[in-house]
């Protein structure tokens, strides 16, 4: 486990992909055992904050969707008349069919966050994503596709890892995603399937909170903000177009 190196980033799209493919099937409750099922809480408060941010909504998507946990929560929004859910493993969208009641309302489809070109200019007013802006191979390419795809005023919530504040918190923080967390993994799967030494490995290539920011300011998004959930484990940036 210490010897794991990261996929390159040519081979990252198809490694996460395979990757996914192979633990959709326990993916839902592998999140509630290292997230202590707090990951519920913090999903319920992105498609809050959005609502929020844009009352009269009333199309969203929700990038790299999994098993469909936000596009769940969105589809119990009322107002909002289209709600499309996009991921490119084919296997995690499955466990989403079956989680989401059947609607109109609704799409399911299997894309890339990074090439969104199915979409025209301005489609939707929410554009959500849950645990994978970290997962593509361009964060910055993405984000411009998300900001491309977004309504005039529409709004962007992305949650993802964090880095825990304060700084004395850190070793244990680390501790717990570095050598708990995959224990989890290897419980439900067995140690065949690199995925649980991917997903806290990825994280330290991943942005923290400000360069996040930072980053989503340097393209032209507005009113950035982020909140921090359990001492910044996981952090959620609010933007808008």
């Amino acid at each position: 486990m210490n010897q794991y190196q990261l996929p390159s980033q040519e081979k990252k799209p198809e490694y996460v992909r395979t990757n996914f493919d192979g633990i959709a099937k326990a993916y839902d409750r592998f999140n509630d055992w290292n997230s202590f099922f707090l990951h519920r809480v913090w999903k319920a408060w992105v498609v809050r904050e959005a609502i929020k941010c844009v009352p009269k909504a009333k199309s969203a998507l929700d990038l790299c969707c999994g098993t469909g946990d936000i596009a769940l929560r969105l589809w119990k929004e009322p107002q909002l008349d289209q709600i499309v859910g996009l991921d490119f493993s084919e296997k995690m969208l499955s466990f989403a069919f079956h989680k989401i009641p059947k609607d109109p309302r609704v799409q399911l489809l299997i894309g890339d966050a990074m090439d969104l070109s199915q979409f025209k200019d301005g489609s939707f007013d929410i554009v959500t994503m849950g645990f994978g802006l970290r997962n593509v191979s361009d964060i910055k390419k993405c984000l411009l596709e998300i900001k491309r795809v977004l309504k005039k005023d529409g709004v962007f919530v992305n949650l993802d890892v964090g880095r825990v504040r304060p700084a004395f918190l850190k070793f244990f923080a680390d501790f717990y995603f570095f050598k708990i967390v995959p224990l989890f993994g290897y419980l439900l799967y067995g140690k065949e399937n690199e995925m649980f030494d991917y997903l806290p490995h990825s994280s330290k290539a991943y942005p923290d909170q400000e360069t996040l920011a930072n980053i989503l300011k340097e393209l032209e998004f507005q009113n950035v903000r982020f909140q921090n959930f359990v001492f910044g484990n996981a952090v959620a940036h609010v933007a808008t177009n």
